[in-house]
């Protein structure tokens, strides 16, 4: 070992003995930092990552290891110190490492002055270490692999020169094996190939931040052979002029086998894919718990099945091996419950026409050019997930993310494979037990209440509907197997103790029939498991069909594998339609939230103008509510009371975009009800140096004529809410590195009226955020500075999102009900047959139930913006970021399944790698980060060559010190 190092040292000092080896270090971190910002435009990708240093990385390693190693055996062959080198009393192996860890020293040092890089990133914004980690760790088994290539090359050569030449030659053949251009012309089996034997496409894989063993051994396998050749090549040139011998056929054959171990060795660790570790936060490309979860709930197989063309898209075929991966993980982890199948339709036309006929999955036509041709391939990229009799089919648009980094660069990548993977076996999954024994999915005892009052004193419709309540209870306790239980009590009797726990615990109080009548009662049903209580709310029709309906969307919140429901009330809207000349009409639209929602939940129209919530609702979705009236207010209100959760986007400004975009105050409707629960939205608009740009209309003047254009400038009214601004402790924020409120208003929380409450505050604006009430939100860039618009009063930060937990009281507790009100407006009629008067009465006849307290599961989630949820501003931001983007939908989809208590999906999705962005840097803050890297590695470089003058120096003070005793003694 100290032969080794003293070898180690010898060529490690001799590399910076000449200028040369500064050039070479320079020129790396040189062009390093020119592709890192100006090739790859990293401020313009707005991504907290290092990403773009390491693709190129595997180029420049190649031309850097050629730099260093040219010289290794070639310099001894000039200088005519080889010979002595293999007649000294030294193994040719000892000789090998030595140089080869002096050159991996070399290129140690080239990566660590590259650090600065990334530490400058992380400040820049939520940098992932985990990635950056695999980056290094892959830069150096890459370096390791091109060094015993150029060791090799060297020893073959005579000439640096031709040893630089053909060092280069070999690692760049050996890196374009697995490029996505040579691989465009295999189909997908033989791109795989390839991409298993080039050296960049098993760099992709480890700079995503998992270190596979068959990655790294493949980089290790590469380094033993080169490094086996070297050796067995320095014992060639010992043996020149010698006759062949028996020694010399030994070391053929034990040189010829170890090299064949080492790569039969890849082969037998090609299926063990097991073998890996996932370094990303929140390991990002590993099966969670909660896919493993729903694995194992399954009862039936489940069939996963791959349809992947040989020839598609040149930016889709990189992705199949990893989803090829990631699906045989699913297969592992759902053991004989889960078959997972890949197809080529071309191959087998009987799986093509079963999928088109069956699962109605087409090829689609991608449009490809290169410089020779254009052309059309019809290719399939699809999923198909199938149990029992229900299926999802997975598409290219559900699985991937494109983001355009210019005209001419667009990334495409995997958007987050196992959430949708996940979230279709999920939808099947449900969709398949829903039509099954409800009670097989409930694990704890439910029981039914019925707080009914005698039967004379009901109306008649209510009498006939107990009858039913009695019989359908009866029947369900049969089906459950001893886990339901009904019984009924009477409010009125036991001297009305009933009557006044009910009221003390639930807020029920008695009901009437109309707003006059005096004759009171009572009917209220509860479901109990546990500690949870529900209220099953009265069906608007009162028969049989309807109150099954009710008892079963009851039952269905105790139990899982159901799809839980989600009511969505939205403005009253037009969607355009440009291929007859007709614009929209009416409100924002929300067709993306609606979409989004319906992946993993039912979806249902709220109309609350009849005062009453679907009873099948789990939660209550406002978007942009406008002028609700009293009746619309009472649903909302009871159904929190019911212990729901009520979802609100809403904001005291509509935003106006038919000529130029302008604000006007208008009235939700709920701005009483919010103040009543201790929730207000101010009368202003938040303003923020932390924003989001925003493409607005802009006026330039040329000698008397006017020029109007569209501008992407800062926008102080899109509040950009970073990590820093979000709540952690919430699952509603998980997955969220950034998100664009769009016209908020601050939140105020009233605290006395919050006592007893858990209150989260979601979602804050920056410290540099202020206030206006001023509706003029066009920027004026001539009167202000470069935000457009003046800063006023104190500067902190707003709340604009906030979750309420807890028992509220009702708004419209004391007061009659609006439902028995009637509608005064005088209208003319004709005459009316004798009795139609009675029948009207009977059949307009109103039960009106109201509760006043809310048990302690009611929530309010209250989200000061109304259109950040909107078609219309999700396609602004996703054209000005040019992918698409979901944070807003993100955000509403994580409420409800926080809200749902639905926390699989939640977890996964929280685990989705969307794209980090960087924090608000101005142009001349770029250009300061941009030199300062510069500057760094040029202090890097500085530092280098100190340390090695003084290293010299010292060198010649001892070697002095050692020969004076000599000089002296000689005298």
């Amino acid at each position: 070992m100290s032969t080794l190092s003293r070898i180690a040292k010898k060529e490690f000092g001799a590399f910076f003995s000449s200028p040369a080896a500064f050039i070479v270090l320079g020129a790396f971190l040189a062009a390093s930092l020119f592709v890192f910002f100006w090739v790859e435009t990293f401020f313009s990708r707005n991504i907290t990552e290092l990403r773009p240093l390491f693709e190129w990385m595997p180029v420049l390693l190649i031309f850097l290891v050629a730099a260093i190693t040219m010289r290794s055996w070639a310099e001894e062959r000039r200088a005519g110190t080889l010979e002595f080198l293999l007649t000294a009393p030294v193994r040719p192996a000892s000789l090998v490492f030595g140089k080869f860890l002096a050159c991996l020293g070399l290129i140690a040092l080239a990566l660590l002055l590259t650090l600065p890089l990334a530490i400058t990133v992380s400040f820049l914004g939520p940098l992932d270490w985990g990635p950056v980690l695999g980056g290094y760790v892959a830069a150096l088994c890459l370096a390791a692999a091109y060094i015993a290539i150029g060791l090799f090359v060297s020893v073959k050569s005579e000439s640096q020169i031709v040893s630089l030449i053909a060092t280069t030659l070999i690692c760049g053949l050996l890196y374009l094996i697995g490029s996505d251009t040579l691989a465009a012309f295999f189909g997908n089996r033989g791109a795989e190939i390839l991409q298993l034997l080039g050296s960049g496409s098993r760099f992709r894989s480890i700079t995503r931040g998992v270190i596979d063993l068959r990655d790294i051994y493949y980089y290790l396998c590469i380094m033993a052979v080169f490094l086996s050749l070297n050796i067995y090549g320095l014992e060639k040139i010992r043996w020149a002029g010698n006759p062949a011998s028996s020694h010399h056929r030994s070391w053929q054959l034990a040189c010829g086998l170890l090299i064949a171990n080492f790569l039969a060795a890849n082969l037998w660790l090609a299926p063990l894919g097991g073998l890996r570790s996932d370094m990303t936060k929140g390991s990002i490309y590993s099966i969670s718990e909660a896919t493993r979860s729903y694995l194992g709930q399954l009862r039936e197989p489940l069939l996963i099945r791959g349809y992947f063309s040989a020839q598609t898209h040149p930016l889709l075929a990189p992705l199949v091996p990893r989803l090829r991966d990631l699906l045989a993980e699913y297969a592992v982890a759902g053991g004989s419950k889960v078959r997972v199948e890949f197809v080529d339709p071309a191959e087998k036309p009987e799986l093509e026409q079963e999928a088109g006929q069956k699962y109605g999955i087409r090829p689609v036509p991608f449009q490809t050019a290169s410089k020779y041709q254009a052309s059309v391939t019809n290719s399939y990229f699809d999923i198909l997930i199938r149990y029992g009799d229900q299926f999802e089919v997975l598409g290219f648009r559900d699985l991937i993310e494109v983001k355009a980094q210019s005209e001419r660069n667009v990334d495409v990548e995997l958007r987050n494979p196992e959430y949708d993977i996940t979230r279709a076996i999920k939808k099947v999954l449900y969709s398949y037990q829903g039509g099954g024994d409800l009670f097989s999915s409930i694990s704890k005892p439910v029981g039914l209440t019925g707080y009914f009052s005698a039967d004379a004193q009901l109306p008649e419709e209510l009498g006939k509907l107990k009858a039913e309540f009695l019989a359908l209870a009866k029947e369900l306790e049969q089906q459950s197997n001893g886990r339901f239980t009904s019984s009924v009590l009477d409010p009125g009797a036991d001297g009305g103790k009933i009557a006044k726990k009910i009221g003390e615990d639930y807020g029920f109080r008695p009901m009437t029939a109309s707003l006059f009548d005096q004759k009171h009662f009572w009917f209220y049903m509860t479901m109990t498991s546990g500690e949870q209580v529900i209220e099953i709310p009265l069906p608007e029709d009162l028969n049989k069909d309807n109150l099954k309906q009710s008892l079963q969307a009851g039952l269905k919140r105790f139990a899982t594998g159901f799809a839980k429901t989600v009511a969505l009330s939205v403005p009253e809207s037009t969607p355009p339609m440009p291929q007859f000349g007709m614009p929209g009409r009416g409100g924002l639209q929300f067709s993306a939230l609606k979409d989004v929602l319906s992946q993993d939940h039912m979806v249902t129209d709220a109309d609350l103008r009849k005062g009453q919530v679907p009873p099948e609702a789990d939660l209550l979705l406002l978007a942009a509510p406008e002028d609700l009236d009293e009746k619309q207010v009472f649903a909302v209100d009871q159904f929190l009371m019911q212990g729901g959760t009520v979802l609100i986007a809403v904001s005291p400004y509509k935003i106006n975009f038919e000529e130029e975009v302008s604000l006007v105050p208008h009235k939700t409707g709920l701005e009483d009800w919010l103040a009543h629960n201790g929730l207000s939205l101010g009368k202003s608009l938040v303003l923020d140096k932390q924003n989001s740009p925003f493409p607005v209309p802009a006026q330039r003047n040329l000698g008397g004529f006017t020029v109007r254009e569209i501008q992407l400038v800062k926008y102080p009214y899109f509040v950009d809410i970073r990590s820093d601004g979000m709540n952690s402790e919430s699952g509603i924020t998980g997955g969220l590195n950034q998100l664009t409120l769009n016209w908020a208003s601050p939140i105020e929380i009233n605290q006395e009226k919050s006592k007893g409450r858990k209150v989260l505050r979601l979602l804050e604006s920056s410290p540099k955020s202020w206030v206006s009430t001023s509706t003029q939100v066009q920027p004026d860039f001539q009167k202000n500075d470069e935000l457009g618009f003046p800063v006023e009063g104190k500067q902190e930060k707003q709340l604009l999102a906030a979750a309420v937990e807890g028992s509220f009281s009702s708004y419209f507790a004391g007061k009659p009900s609006p439902l028995l009100k009637k509608d005064d407006t005088p209208k003319e009629e004709p005459p009316k047959p004798e009795g139609a008067d009675k029948e009207k009465e009977k059949k307009e006849q109103v039960i009106a139930r109201q509760i006043d307290k809310s048990p302690d599961s009611a929530r309010i989630i209250l989200v000061a913006s109304d259109s950040f949820l909107s078609d219309l501003v999700l396609g602004i931001s996703s054209s000005v970021m040019r992918s698409n983007y979901t944070a807003p939908v993100q955000l509403a989809a994580n409420a409800v399944d926080w809200s749902l208590e639905d926390r699989g999906l939640l977890s996964i999705r929280s685990r989705s790698h969307f794209s980090r962005p960087l924090n608000p840097i101005s142009k001349n803050g770029q250009v300061v980060v941009e030199y300062l890297n510069y500057g760094l590695a040029l202090l890097g470089l500085a530092g280098i060559w100190l340390f090695r003058a003084s290293a010299r120096k010292r060198t010649k003070r001892e070697q002095l010190a050692f020969l004076q005793p000599l000089t002296s003694g000689r005298a």
